[in-house]
């Protein structure tokens, strides 16, 4: 048997979805940009996904960019938003996704801005009176918080930190990678600037994602080219991955609350079930309320060959992250865990779960477990 529990760092492809983009391929090759009827075909598809993804997130399609994925839509929100409008102070936490904090540390390091890193707690919590002081003490900021940790799971309060930022005049930008298609999001009362989706995240296809810029913000492309995307990213689009995307977002919203129980109850499940091997600890919120519900960050206690857990996982035919899947095949030890003061001997799996995993590959992914543990107790 094999199970795949490293959902968070992609999913399945949704059979319905394939079939969507099938359909796509063997009948929609034209160019968007064209303007004959194969490329308005083409472009029809594009804007037809603009609007259902927008419809569903409560916002005008004019406010909806498709690229490449997550990673662009974060360095075009960070950079744009950052350079176009002037900023010279950011401020992140040291446990977000990479493509926020080396875009940042990027920009610091060539004197664009001064950055700030505001505290977390052990569970990877936003202080939130320290992020009001920083915004405070410096001049108008660029803030940088994602909405739930990849890694962790804990989630960010959107909407205290939205309010934060419109009272200090700051632009504010979420990475909603995690949780697009997860938790709802209503972008007409969010007090966001930037949000950004990556549809391999939410059973859609790899290299598509988009990023929502507000209307009340302008800013140039980080990308030139053609006039694609209203002029604000070059590229001929792609539409094959565009309509898997909005297919994909669609579907999520459609059996949202239905998958949330199931998803939910697996991890719930399983953290009862690991909680009875001594020495155990889960790393992050733990409270439903506080944690995003497809993912489950473990420590297990310390033990000699600590290094090969993954890969004594991966010969039982477990498939799980010692982090995010964006650092694997590095030696460098998870930058999340270090920014929460984790134990660094002791060895750290991320489970993450989605609505084709079942009870029955949880029961055998403990079973394993325990066998690994008991071998090296």
């Amino acid at each position: 048997m094999k199970v795949y529990f490293d959902n968070a760092a992609t999913t399945p492809l949704d059979p319905e979805v394939m079939k969507e983009m099938v359909k796509v391929m063997e009948s929609q090759f034209g160019n968007p940009s064209s303007i004959h009827a194969h490329g308005r075909e083409a472009r029809s598809l594009i804007e037809k996904s603009r609007k259902t993804v927008a419809t569903l997130l409560k916002t005008s399609p004019a406010e909806i960019f498709f690229t490449s994925g997550g990673t662009e839509a974060d360095n075009t929100a960070i950079r744009c938003g950052i350079i176009d409008h002037g900023l010279t102070h950011a401020i992140t936490s040291h446990i977000e996704h990479h493509a926020v904090v080396h875009t940042l540390e990027a920009l610091e390091k060539n004197g664009v801005i001064k950055l700030s890193f505001v505290n977390v707690d052990e569970k990877g919590s936003v202080d939130y009176n320290h992020l009001e002081q920083l915004l405070k003490d410096n001049e108008r900021s660029f803030v940088s918080l994602m909405h739930a940790n990849n890694e962790l799971g804990t989630l960010t309060n959107m909407e205290r930190v939205g309010d934060l930022c419109e009272q200090y005049n700051a632009l504010y930008h979420c990475d909603t990678v995690q949780t697009m298609g997860h938790y709802p999001h209503d972008l007409s009362k969010l007090k966001a600037h930037f949000v950004v989706c990556a549809a391999h995240k939410l059973h859609g296809p790899k290299g598509t994602g988009f990023l929502y810029v507000n209307h009340k913000v302008k800013i140039k492309p980080m990308i030139y080219g053609g006039s694609q995307e209203r002029n604000m990213r070059g590229g001929t689009e792609n539409i094959y991955g565009i309509v898997g995307l909005s297919k994909a977002l669609e579907m999520a919203y459609t059996d949202m609350a239905a998958h949330q129980a199931h998803i939910q109850g697996l991890k719930t499940y399983m953290m009862e079930q690991l909680a009875q091997i001594p020495g155990v600890h889960f790393n992050g919120e733990t409270d439903a309320d506080k944690s995003l519900y497809t993912v489950l960050n473990v420590s297990f206690p310390e033990m000699e060959m600590a290094d090969m857990l993954l890969f004594n996982l991966d010969i039982a035919g477990i498939s799980a992250s010692g982090g995010s899947a964006c650092s694997s095949g590095t030696n460098i030890g998870s930058h999340v865990l270090n920014g929460i003061g984790a134990n660094p001997n002791r060895p750290a799996v991320r489970f993450s779960f989605s609505k084709y995993n079942t009870r029955e590959e949880v029961d055998f992914a403990l079973s394993k477990i325990r066998e690994v543990c008991a071998v090296n107790a």
